[in-house]
């Protein structure tokens, strides 16, 4: 007997997110960086299908460009490189913001079109990346700050789903992604702005700032819409529901990413704005 898609969902959830739990908590930072570094990749596997590669070899090469890229950065100070790579990352994303209002922007099959969205391979992983490293490596509570950047876009995307499939309503963006409704994003909302209030102690910080790691909270679950959306547009493009059927229930590794992939530069930096 088959397990309906919700409970093969959380039943995938419940597996998963224990290793991905303790890899954070528990791995230093040069040893988490590359097993990031891998599941990025397998990411970026699935948006080279996304951008219309079909062969393989083709497929393999455009790996190499953001592979290169964090194993240069693995190699340099956390400070200012680190730093200047996660503010180029929030530029790019603020920047894609045009996809969300013109999302045929780029669709077709002419072969400079692919180009351009494999170049697109840069901006999307490897901020994200360099942002985890920020976060893991400062100080005592880095991995703390790590998870728990993680973990607001997995209440996000938990209240999102739930909020959607049970009260439904009004679309959010029926043109890019008939699924998401108003009512799935303010529970996404929600979910993760609960966050903040249950594990300040853990992350070091006093009860006065507690205004500020709502702001950065809010700040991040809204960028990470975003780059769930602005998957959706390349999905859309392609005429593909999900980016891959690795995950059991929840699509390809990308459908799993997409919405840390913005979400993590612009926490980071705004941890650092807000002084955090």
């Amino acid at each position: 007997m088959s397990l309906s898609s919700s409970r093969l969902r959380v039943l995938t959830a419940l597996l998963l997110a224990p290793l991905a739990i303790g890899a954070m908590l528990l791995l230093p930072t040069p040893l988490l960086l590359p097993l990031v570094g891998a599941i990025l990749l397998l990411a970026a596997w699935e948006w080279t299908a996304l951008a219309g590669l079909e062969a393989p070899l083709p497929r393999a090469c455009a790996l190499l460009l953001p592979s290169a890229a964090m194993a240069l950065l693995a190699h340099q100070p956390l400070d200012p490189v680190f730093r200047t790579v996660v503010v180029l990352g929030c530029l790019w994303w603020l920047a894609s913001l045009v996809w969300l209002w013109r999302p045929k922007l780029l669709s077709g099959t002419e072969q400079w079109r692919s180009g351009f969205k494999l170049g697109l391979l840069l901006p999307l992983l490897v901020p994200a990346w360099a942002a985890l490293a920020l976060l893991h490596a400062d100080g005592s509570t880095g991995p703390r700050w790590a998870l728990f950047a993680v973990a607001l876009v997995w209440a996000a995307d938990t209240g999102a789903y739930y909020a959607g499939t049970r009260i439904g309503g009004r679309k959010l963006a029926p043109r890019i992604s008939p699924g998401k409704t108003w009512a799935g994003l303010f529970g996404g909302l929600a979910a993760a702005l609960l966050l903040p209030v249950v594990t300040l102690p853990l992350l070091g910080l006093a009860w006065s700032q507690l205004p500020a790691l709502m702001l950065l909270t809010l700040l991040a679950t809204l960028a990470s819409v975003h780059g769930d959306l602005f998957e959706s547009v390349m999905k859309r493009q392609r005429g593909a529901k999900d980016s891959g059927n690795l995950i059991p229930g929840h699509g390809g590794v990308l459908d799993r990413v997409d919405s840390l992939l913005a979400a993590l530069p612009v926490f980071a930096l705004g941890k650092l704005w807000l002084g955090l």
